[in-house]
């Protein structure tokens, strides 16, 4: 069977229209990754950050002029009330984790921890997936290894 070559070029013509459709559709339906909400207050910058698997990122970040760094779980989205966490502690054991749970509508933290001339532990959650840096920000070169986990 012949088909004339308006029909062809319009049924694609209608398919690449449903395909860009769903397209854009997907495009605007994806969570916006979180950005860092400054809630450290003036002076921090973010150092390091790792994202927790499509809801949000958790943000390590210092004050140089204080020696103090900060920690802060925000979600990609503001929304109800769910279960969240953040925390910090120094690698070697010498200081208590420092940490703020809760139902949050956008954000964890902050919490603060002295971290001059330390390397810290790190992370958060937000619902039932945490994620947790370990031996991080010792020095220029220590990026701390990450460990994600999801409750079951």
């Amino acid at each position: 069977m012949k088909r004339s070559r308006a029909i062809a070029g319009s049924a694609i013509l209608a398919v690449a229209g449903i395909a860009t459709m769903a397209t854009a559709t997907t495009a605007t339906a994806a969570p916006k990754a979180a950005a860092y909400n400054g809630a450290c207050g003036s002076g921090y910058s973010v150092v390091n950050s790792v994202p927790v698997s499509g809801k949000g990122t958790v943000f390590l970040t210092y004050n140089a002029k204080t020696g103090k760094n900060c920690v802060v779980t925000v979600r990609n989205a503001t929304g109800k009330p769910v279960q969240m966490y953040a925390y910090i502690t120094a690698s070697d054991g010498s200081s208590p984790y420092v940490y703020d749970s809760g139902k949050y509508t956008s954000y964890a933290g902050p919490v603060y921890l002295p971290g001059k001339g330390i390397c810290v532990d790190w992370g958060g959650s937000i619902e039932s997936v945490s994620v947790n840096v370990s031996g991080s920000n010792c020095g220029r070169f220590a990026a701390g290894v990450v460990t994600h986990h999801r409750a079951h």
